[in-house]
């Protein structure tokens, strides 16, 4: 496979887009809060849900993999993990964790067809306007009987309402979260986006009764509402959770 890369990077340079430009800004701050409260609620639950589908001989794709967090916790699990990300400066900290990383679109993926057993995606299909490719792009990367783990943001939640009240949050300077593209999706939206050999197997959510994400500052409070989102993130309530986590098997 690091041949077929070689030639790919020869023959085709990267594209530059807005996402890149956001996301190495981002870089520098992006790991500020992360490891603990809410985000390290949203990390750990995401993480569980992932262990349920991965094995041991898998190899498995991080799409969007950013400084490699949780890529590295499932470095662990499977055979090998590889992780792609546009934003050169995110990829750079991924390297330094010693993670087997890529510089390159999601809809136009260094891999050659039928190479991974799992990809995932996590806080990225909504930012990348091309959905419908990118999806694509994941269905050439899998096996057939493959499976992916893909995540989008629930029009029909609270955390989107929240999003439309609350101040924008400051990434860098002149820079805001509502810089980037982003993109609101319905479960009936998400599954007309899907190529038809994608076979839904189970909906899954996070954030479904979390209204802020101060609630994991707060002492006891926080520990109430993890129970609750772990509880809740496999049942039928998940459809109206923030982050919609769709996994599906690719029936090629």
């Amino acid at each position: 496979m690091k041949n077929f890369i070689k030639n790919y990077y020869k023959n085709k340079e990267v594209s530059h887009i807005e996402n890149q430009d956001y996301y190495d800004s981002f870089a520098q701050t992006y790991e500020n809060k992360r490891g603990q409260g809410y985000h390290q609620m949203i990390d750990d639950l995401e993480i569980s849900i992932l262990e349920n589908y991965l094995h041991k001989t898998d190899k498995v794709l991080e799409l969007g993999c950013g400084t490699g967090l949780i890529l590295k916790e499932i470095d662990k699990k499977v055979s090998k993990a590889i992780g792609v990300d546009l934003s050169e400066k995110m990829l750079e900290k991924a390297k330094n964790r010693g993670l087997e990383v890529y510089q390159a679109e999601a809809s136009n993926m260094p891999f050659e067809d039928n190479t991974f057993d799992l990809v995932y995606s996590y806080k990225v299909l909504a930012h990348i306007e091309a959905i419908e490719k990118t999806l694509h792009e994941i269905k050439r990367v899998l096996k057939p009987n493959g499976i992916a783990v893909l995540e989008f943001y629930n029009r029909n939640s609270i955390r989107t309402l929240v999003k439309k009240i609350k101040p924008s949050n400051i990434i860098s300077k002149n820079i805001t979260d509502n810089s980037v593209y982003t993109r609101y999706d319905t479960l009936k939206e998400i599954k007309c986006f899907f190529p038809r050999a994608f076979n839904v197997k189970a909906i899954k959510g996070i954030r479904i009764v979390s209204p802020a994400f101060f609630i994991y500052d707060l002492p006891v409070i926080k520990d109430i509402f993890y129970k609750s989102e772990n509880l809740l993130k496999d049942t039928p309530l998940a459809q109206f959770a923030g982050f919609l986590i769709i996994v599906v098997e690719n029936n090629k």
